[in-house]
């Protein structure tokens, strides 16, 4: 048997011991605050109502988050690519210019529906 099977059956055993032995002395030392105020569910800012699942929220709010995310991805994307540029040739150039088309698409779907007008 390799050192590298010992070392990983050795890791799991102790994770398998760990993980158990953490959750039960948790459960036994840890704080036992109750009460309505603790057990409510708190979302978003929006305190638990009866009904409030009919409630309606814009699509706007989920629309910037999705900008967000479509830009962050692109720098994380891009950094990476710009440091290897030179290294990746043309093969790719090109399939950075198809990455940034597909972002370009989801700017013009965010654009068309409004999400940037804040009125």
């Amino acid at each position: 048997m390799s050192n590298e099977l010992v070392f990983s059956a050795i890791a799991l055993i102790a994770i398998a011991i760990v993980v158990p032995l953490l959750m039960v002395v948790t459960g036994v030392l840890g704080p036992r605050v109750g009460g309505t105020a603790k057990n409510e569910a708190y979302e978003s800012g929006i305190k638990n109502i009866i009904g409030a699942a009919d409630q309606k929220f814009s699509v706007k709010f989920y629309l910037v988050a999705i900008l967000f995310l479509i830009f962050d991805i692109e720098a994380v994307f891009m950094y990476p690519w710009a440091v290897g540029v030179r290294e990746l040739g043309w093969f790719g150039f090109y399939e950075m210019v198809v990455f940034m088309l597909l972002l370009l698409t989801g700017l013009i779907y965010i654009l068309k529906k409004g999400v940037l007008n804040w009125r």
